[in-house]
C-alpha cells in the first residue's frame, strides 16, 4: 500500500526545459557559442547544475565561474515559461501534504523560489534540494532524509521521477519507484514498480483521496 509520495521536480512535476534552455543559451551567447535546442538540453538535465552547465558548454570550455553565471541567469528566468505538467495540480490536491515530499537535485533556494512562484509549496511537508545534504541523487541519502521527515516506512512510499538518478536513489532507500516517461531522462535499464507514460497517468496510479 503506497501512502507516501516522493517527487522529483524538473521533468516530473514541472516542465522547466524552456527556461533552462533560454538561460543556457544566454550563457553560451556571452561565450560566443551557438544556441542549443530544447531537444538538445532536455537529456542534459537531472544530475545537478554543475553537470548541466558542463554538458552544455563542453569539458574544454567549462570553468567553475560559468556555473555561477548560469545560476544568475536562470534565477532571472526561472518562471518565464515553467509550468506544471497536465494533471499534476489535481494529483497534488488528492493527497495530504503530510504524506508528500520533493527530492530534487535542483539547488534548494531555486527549488523554493520555483515552488513559491507556482504556489505549490503548501502541498509538501518536506522539500529537499540538491545541496541540502552532503549527497544528492542517485545516492539514497536525500530519499532517506525525506522518509525520516515524513515518518514514513519506505515500504509504504514511492519515489517518482523521470531520471535514473531518481530510480537508483529510491531503490537504494527501500521505496518503490515510478518512472515518468514524459520527462527528460531515461531508466538506465532499471525496472520500476510503476510507469507513467503521460503526466495524467500519475493520478490513475496514485488516486489518493479528496483533499480539495
Amino acid at each position: 500500500m503506497i501512502d507516501y509520495l516522493l517527487f522529483d521536480l524538473d521533468g516530473t512535476l514541472v516542465d522547466s526545459v524552456p527556461d533552462l534552455t533560454l538561460s543556457l543559451n544566454l550563457l553560451r551567447a556571452e561565450l560566443g557559442c551557438a544556441p542549443l535546442s530544447e531537444q538538445q538540453v532536455g537529456p542534459m538535465i537531472g544530475d545537478g547544475v554543475s553537470v548541466l552547465v558542463k554538458r552544455a558548454l563542453g569539458e574544454n570550455l567549462y570553468e567553475a565561474d560559468h556555473r555561477d553565471r548560469f545560476m544568475q541567469l536562470y534565477e532571472s528566468h526561472l518562471l518565464d515559461q515553467t509550468r506544471c505538467y497536465p494533471g499534476i495540480e489535481k494529483l497534488l490536491s488528492k493527497h495530504p501534504a503530510d504524506n508528500m515530499a520533493i527530492v530534487t537535485n535542483k539547488p534548494y533556494h531555486l527549488t523554493m523560489k520555483l515552488l513559491d512562484g507556482l504556489k505549490l509549496t503548501p502541498h509538501f511537508k518536506i522539500i529537499i534540494g540538491g545541496d541540502s545534504f552532503a549527497e544528492k541523487k542517485p545516492h539514497p541519502l536525500p530519499v532517506i532524509k525525506a522518509l525520516e521527515g515524513l515518518s514514513a516506512d519506505p515500504k509504504q512510499a514511492v519515489m517518482i521521477g523521470d531520471h535514473h538518478t531518481d530510480l537508483y536513489s529510491g531503490r537504494e532507500a527501500g521505496t518503490a519507484t515510478c518512472f515518468c516517461a514524459y520527462g527528460m531522462g531515461h531508466t538506465d535499464g532499471l525496472t520500476t514498480e510503476y510507469y507513467a507514460e503521460k503526466s495524467t497517468d500519475l493520478l490513475q496510479l496514485f488516486p489518493g483521496s479528496s483533499f480539495d
